[in-house]
């Protein structure tokens, strides 16, 4: 079996796609090549969304934003955008779904929770779905 790849995209990469990522690869033990950009990455992880995913034992404090790429995309079976708009690439054949979470930045520890538990319920699903649609399974 082919282990699927999934690419998180939102526009500063620095939030809701590293925590996504963050899940991800936690959750799916490695079964699931993770990836994660920006439109227009920022400069740093938000600090915030380090804490809120540090209190549940996912540490994301070394990663960096990165540019969306169409390499990325082209590599990824599934590409979950939030809130990046049109500006991400689109090729035919890839499984695309667009996930309307509140954007973390500015924002307190609270809300952030919030977010950070929204986006775990839609990997878990995620990862549910991937499992049931995999080849051979």
């Amino acid at each position: 079996m082919t282990t699927p790849t999934v690419l998180f995209v939102c526009v500063h990469n620095a939030g809701r796609s590293q925590m996504a990522a963050g899940f991800l690869r936690e959750l799916s033990n490695g079964s699931i090549e993770v990836l994660s950009a920006g439109s227009m990455p920022g400069d740093r992880i938000n600090p915030v969304a380090v804490d809120a995913m540090a209190e549940i034992g996912i540490d994301i404090a070394a990663q960096q934003p990165k540019k969306l790429s169409t390499d990325a995309v082209q590599a990824s079976d599934v590409v979950i955008t939030m809130g990046c708009g049109d500006e991400c690439p689109y090729f035919p054949g890839k499984r695309y779904e667009d996930w309307e979470l509140t954007d973390p930045a500015g924002q307190g520890i609270e809300t952030v929770r919030e977010v950070r538990d929204e986006i775990r319920t839609r990997v878990e699903g995620l990862i549910a779905s991937l499992r049931t649609t995999a080849p051979g399974s």
